[in-house]
């Protein structure tokens, strides 16, 4: 649903400390190999459970070869450890699927990424100096909408995102019509197009659209143009589920913008809250194929792809925000393209070279603490 400054947002259920003497077991791959060696990604992970990520899985993709690897538990009560096959929340990695079907949508010539929203919602975007006769669609993809992000609403933080909030309202079904009420009470950051902000009502919106120029469910035009094409047999958009298909682990939160006091057992949620921002659940193994797919032009034409890598400056130095996607340059040079994802209990990672050879995708089960940035410079950066 957020970027990884926002992390913590939307799970929770019973109260429980982890161990602080959790121990950190070795890292699980599967008989499968890459090419080449992931010594150093191996320690990474490592790293990440010693810092206190109850569990780590992760695929890499090579070439024609993958390698899977799990770490840490999946179960703090039982001591199950985690699965290199385990389905999670993917967040805001949600949102390159969300941009994929629009742009195969312009490709199909259903509609323009400089159509104004007004023209496929009108008198949606209205209130407090938003005005969709001036946004379009483009600007939803890459965040210079200027619209308000409903999730950085004090209501809305309040009820959703503080552990007794999240508690009562866990299982709430609110309809996208009431999250942009939430946004549009709130004034816009900037005029469309001057400036950048990262905002969850962008890709609300760009799900809207998607119905609205289909007349279909977003999450159905997902699964028919991506999920069935590719066979990503983990990944789905649920609606009203609030559980994870198996095989999974449990989510944990400190439902608080402090890493100190309980850890909360996250599991189950109402994903639905999230919306086209960030309401799927995915596998490692099937992000890997999508963003390889993605990137080696399977799913877009070279000129549709072109717009998706057309990159404006964001608000962190080493990447720049294309159409939902992200292009990030790491320490040694080298430039991936994916998205992150942030949901309470689950912090999830997605990169590929931009010829889609070489991928890769790391979920925490924990929300906290660890670094999915260290892991992804390991596999890219180590030589």
């Amino acid at each position: 649903m957020n970027r990884r400054a926002r992390t913590a947002a939307l799970t929770a259920a019973t109260a429980m400390v982890l161990s602080a003497a959790l121990a950190v077991p070795a890292v699980a791959a599967s008989p499968v190999a890459a090419p080449g060696g992931h010594d150093a990604t191996e320690r990474a992970v490592r790293a990440a459970v010693a810092d206190g990520v109850p569990g780590v899985t992760l695929t890499v993709r090579r070439g024609h070869g993958t390698w899977a690897a799990a770490a840490g538990v999946g179960n703090v009560e039982t001591g199950t450890p985690r699965s290199a096959r385990d389905h999670y929340r993917i967040a805001s990695i949600s949102k390159t699927f969300v941009a994929t079907v629009v742009l195969q949508l312009e490709a199909e010539k259903q509609l323009s990424l400089d159509d104004t929203v007004e023209k496929w919602l009108p008198g949606v975007v209205r209130g407090n100096g938003h005005d969709g006769r001036r946004i379009t669609i483009r600007q939803l993809l890459n965040h210079t909408s200027g619209i308000f992000d409903y999730l950085e609403d004090p209501g809305f933080q309040q009820k959703y995102m503080t552990a007794a909030g999240f508690m009562k309202h866990r299982f709430d079904e609110a309809a996208p019509e009431d999250l942009l009420a939430v946004a549009m009470a709130n004034e816009p950051y900037f005029r469309p197009g001057t400036s950048f902000a990262y905002s969850n009502t962008n890709y609300l919106l760009a799900a809207q659209v998607i119905e609205k120029a289909t007349g279909n469910d977003y999450g159905d035009e997902i699964d028919r143009r991506i999920i069935a094409p590719l066979h990503l047999t983990s990944t789905s958009v649920p609606t009203t589920r609030v559980t994870l298909p198996r095989p999974s682990s449990r989510a944990y939160s400190k439902l608080a913008r402090e890493t100190t006091g309980p850890t909360y057992d996250v599991t189950e949620l109402n994903a639905r809250l999230a919306y086209g921002s960030g309401q799927m659940v995915s596998s490692s193994a099937d992000l890997t194929r999508f963003y390889s797919a993605l990137l080696g032009g399977r799913l877009l034409p070279r000129e549709q792809l072109k717009e998706m890598k057309t990159t404006v400056d964001s608000s962190r130095e080493t990447s720049r925000y294309g159409l939902g996607l992200v292009d990030r340059k790491l320490g040694c040079g080298v430039h991936v393209w994916g998205h992150d994802g942030g949901i309470y209990g689950s912090n999830s990672d997605a990169v590929t070279t931009e010829d889609g050879r070489h991928s890769l995708a790391v979920n925490f089960n924990g929300d906290w603490s660890g670094s999915t940035d260290a892991i992804i410079e390991a596999e890219f950066c180590d030589k």
